[in-house]
């Protein structure tokens, strides 16, 4: 599975917009635009706004259903 990628946000005001690929993804406000904006500056941006986003679990859904681990 490759790095999350397309991901970019804009502070307006006291608000976090978070866009992928150019659409809005979603809006950030209060307690949780500030502490995204200070993990942004120790952590991945990338990774920090695909888990923000829940765009960070494409792709392996499958193949971790199938692991015997997670038999039904």
């Amino acid at each position: 599975m490759g790095a999350p990628s397309g991901f970019e946000f804009a502070v307006r005001g006291d608000d976090v917009v978070i866009r992928h690929h150019g659409r809005a993804a979603t809006v950030l406000r209060g307690a949780r635009a500030a502490q995204f904006l200070a993990d942004v500056e120790h952590g991945d941006p990338q990774l920090l706004m695909a888990k923000v986003t829940g765009n960070y679990r494409r792709g392996t859904e499958r193949t971790a259903s199938q692991h015997p681990r997670n038999a039904r």
